[in-house]
């Protein structure tokens, strides 16, 4: 292989391993990481650098072993209601303020204004918020449903649209309306079973 070549190939190894550090998921830190440190032990084996290629394979069965912990790994997760007068909600949205406009372009939300408000909690850990609005007595308007970087994996969504959609289901909604012009946003609503028609995201429940 070309010399220039080569050192492209590191260049590119190297490349991926940054992107990794930026990821605020965990998860997605272990895959971009796995990916470049594979990549860095072939090229250290490429140019003959020992060294480098087995730092590189340990840095890879660490990712691996870490990433196989994470699926097999059964976690728990509870809804819990928000009651009007909560004061950790209010702290919960002025912390992520930031974050929460980026996907919803919302400032100053409510609980006392929503009919229906619930933190999911992953392993006891507030990771997630849902807000909703009925439109009718039927279908439910999702004005919130974030998690927390850390935690945005499609586990918490998974597990409120498709496991345990109950909880909307008891209150009478079989319907679900989301808007969005976020693209990750879109994708996510996608991934949870909501479906485009004209500017709303459907997901029909039961």
């Amino acid at each position: 292989m070309d010399i220039n070549l080569l050192d492209w190939f590191g260049y590119l190894a190297s490349l991926i391993v940054l992107i990794s550090l930026l990821s605020s998921s965990i998860l997605k830190l272990r895959w971009i990481n796995l990916v470049g440190a594979a990549l860095f032990a072939a090229y250290g084996f490429m140019i003959n650098s020992l060294p480098t290629a087995m730092m590189n394979l340990g840095i890879v069965i660490i990712n691996i072993y870490y990433l196989f912990k994470y699926y097999s790994a059964k976690e728990f997760f509870q809804v819990l209601e928000i009651t009007p007068d909560s004061n950790y909600f209010n702290s919960f949205m002025d912390f992520h303020k930031d974050d929460v406009k980026k996907f919803f372009n919302k400032e100053n939300m409510k609980i006392s204004d929503a009919t229906i408000g619930f933190y999911v909690l992953r392993n006891m850990v507030p990771a997630g918020v849902f807000i909703g609005e009925p439109l009718s007595s039927t279908r439910l308007r999702v004005d919130l449903d974030f998690a927390v970087p850390e935690y945005r994996d499609f586990k918490i969504g998974d597990y409120i649209y498709n496991k345990h959609p109950e909880y909307f289901l008891d209150f009478g909604f079989n319907e679900l309306v989301a808007t969005t012009t976020n693209e990750a946003h879109t994708k996510y609503l996608e991934k949870m079973g909501f479906t485009k028609k004209g500017n709303e995201y459907i997901k029909k429940l039961g």
